[in-house]
């Protein structure tokens, strides 16, 4: 290695012990301190003070930001932009912590799969059932489909003007490549216990029976899409089957159709949350993971320094990589 290479090794080796040396230092503060605070008691996760105020009022800042998708979770050495099971974590934390008096979730997602959307939206409802605590919506440039399921058991939904949201229903997509490899000459061989057994597997053209196996699937996710918007708005089926036919909306159409309660920006929601539930002293704070700004860092020179290069990382992406179709509450998937 040359000398730059070196001294980079060097630097990720004195982040790598400062990185350890915090957070084992964080957890003995949480563990010694702390332990009588129930939402201290998770160190996959620190809390991060947006706005300060009292420590017994607060008010959870969330975000969901990205495809709702679980992927796995974020490492010292990876970082997502969405970490689901990171997400669901702090909603958990939630849920075990008596000083947190409101919630306010900012949402910038086109959607994601209808398990994981499921998963924050039942979260969600769990809060409010057993916390009686308020959660306000903030929408940003896109709450789409699983982005506007996860934003409907709100007690409020606050847009932009501009934001892109609706596109209630469910989609699935693949492809059927018989045709391309046909005339590449490639034979497709198939050995299988059931007639349906590579239905939608992009092999082979599906039958008309295989669709409406398969619309009766989009069907029962839909009406499910269907009434938890229902219950979330206070609306009825028909109200709400006006708009629910895939379509997108702006934040001022979305406010029209009953979807979203006002315009207005961040800064605006934690205003109403504030004013509304007397929560004008309340702490703002945000979680996030163990995994700070000098793993981050860390991660980034390490994975320079011996991390695959770009052309490996795509050869194994390729050769490893494997989704069937699945059911998705997202707008856009193709």
């Amino acid at each position: 290695m040359n000398v730059k290479r070196w001294i980079a090794l060097i630097f990720a080796v004195i982040l790598l012990f400062v990185s350890i040396g915090i957070n084992a230092l964080m957890s003995i503060l949480k563990t010694d301190i702390f332990s009588g605070f129930d939402s201290l008691t998770t160190t996959e996760l620190t809390e991060t003070v947006v706005e300060p105020g009292s420590f017994d009022e607060r008010i959870a800042l969330l975000s969901v930001d990205g495809v709702i998708q679980d992927v796995g979770s974020s490492t010292p050495w990876t970082t997502l932009a969405y970490d689901h099971q990171m997400f669901l974590a702090s909603l958990d934390q939630i849920l075990q912590d008596d000083t947190v008096k409101g919630v306010v979730l900012y949402v910038n997602s086109p959607g994601g799969g209808v398990i994981e959307s499921a998963e924050i939206h039942d979260k969600l409802v769990q809060i409010k059932k057993e916390k009686g605590i308020p959660i306000y919506v903030s929408m940003g440039s896109m709450a789409a489909s699983g982005g506007y399921y996860i934003s409907a058991p709100a007690d409020k939904i606050f847009a932009h003007r501009e934001t892109v949201t609706g596109s209630i229903g469910v989609i699935m997509q693949n492809y059927n490549y018989s045709e391309l490899a046909k005339n590449l000459g490639v034979e497709i061989e198939t050995i299988k216990s059931g007639a349906h057994k590579d239905m939608f597997s992009g092999t082979r053209p599906s039958t008309e029976e295989e669709k409406a196996m398969l619309q009766e699937m989009i069907n029962e996710s839909y009406e499910a899409f269907v009434d938890v918007v229902e219950q979330g708005r206070n609306m009825s089926e028909a109200e709400v089957k006006k708009v629910a036919d895939g379509r997108i909306l702006s934040g001022s159409q979305a406010m029209r159709a009953g979807l979203v309660d006002e315009l207005g920006n961040l800064e605006d929601v934690i205003q109403a949350i504030r004013k509304d539930h007397k929560l004008e002293d309340a702490e703002l704070f945000e979680y996030e993971s163990g995994f700070g700004t000098f793993s981050s860092l860390l991660a980034s020179k390490m994975g320079t320094i011996f991390g695959p290069s770009a052309e490996e990382r795509l050869l194994k992406k390729l050769m490893s990589s494997y989704e069937s179709p699945r059911l998705m509450y997202l707008y856009g998937q193709n």
